[in-house]
Order: structure tokens, then sequence, then C-alpha cells
């Protein structure tokens, strides 16, 4: 029988699958404490969600490069040159105008309005049919049928 090797995408896919049972045991472990009289629901030990990676900016990680190249150079005892920094201003923030957003206000009202005339022509239709359906004449009953019931 071949011996297989424990490669590390092997083991971390095992400690995942252990930690995801021990979730599941613990809930079923609080959901029996409850159970009990004066026991309390929560488990014993919650384990904490991992923390989720946050994203650096590209300025940030040029920010910690430049910082880590100046330790480097400190500890090597070389000077560095700093990179200049970028000479155009940030462009000012674009503004809407009042009458352009008088504009959007109207499209959008056009849009909706257009959008309840579509959802109300189906139901337009169907408020037709039944009215005829409730105009319309019975057949009268034939004088036999009449002279028997009265």
């Amino acid at each position: 029988m071949p011996t297989q090797k424990l490669t590390n995408e092997i083991i971390a896919a095992a400690v995942e699958g252990y930690e995801a049972q021990k979730i599941r045991i613990d809930g079923k472990i609080a959901e029996l404490r409850a159970m009990l009289p004066g026991g309390s629901p929560e488990a014993a030990a919650v384990p904490e969600a991992p923390a989720r990676k946050r994203k650096i900016s590209a300025a940030a990680r040029r920010r910690m490069a430049i910082a880590q190249k100046k330790r480097w150079a400190a500890i090597k005892g070389v000077a560095v040159a700093e990179p200049a920094a970028p000479k155009e201003a940030p462009k000012p923030k674009r503004r809407l105008s009042k009458e352009g957003l008088a504009r959007i206000v109207a499209a959008t009202k056009k849009r909706w309005a257009a959008v309840r005339a579509a959802k109300a022509q189906p139901q337009k239709a169907a408020a037709k049919k039944m009215a005829k359906k409730k105009t319309v004449k019975k057949p009268a009953a034939s004088p036999a049928v009449v002279q028997a019931a009265g």
C-alpha cells in the first residue's frame, strides 16, 4: 500500500475541516446545555472569526516601500535619495449644477412614470376582461322550464 506524503495544502485543509467540525460540535453542546435546567445556551469557548485581510492602497504601499528603503539604508549606512513627490495638485472635486440635477430628477420621474404605466397596462386589460364577462347576458330560460319551476 503506497504511503501518501502530507503536503502543506493537505495539512491546512485538514485543520480547516477539523475546526469546522469543532464549531459544529460546540453548537450541539450549547443546544444540549440549554436543555438542562439552569443551563446557559452559550458555548464554553466560542472561537473568533478570522480577521479579514485589509486592502492597502497603492499610495500606502509606496509610502511603506520608501520607509523600508530608509530603514535598510540606515542599517547599511548608505544614503538614499528620496523620490520626488508628485508635483500635480489633485483635481478639484466636480460638482453637479442645479440645472443638471433638475434634468436628472425630471428624467428619473419620467422613467418611473413609464414603468408604472407599463405595469398598469396588464391590470387594465384584465379589468376590461372581467367587466366584459360580468356584462355577458345569460340565455333566457325556455318557457317549459319557467312553467315547471312556477
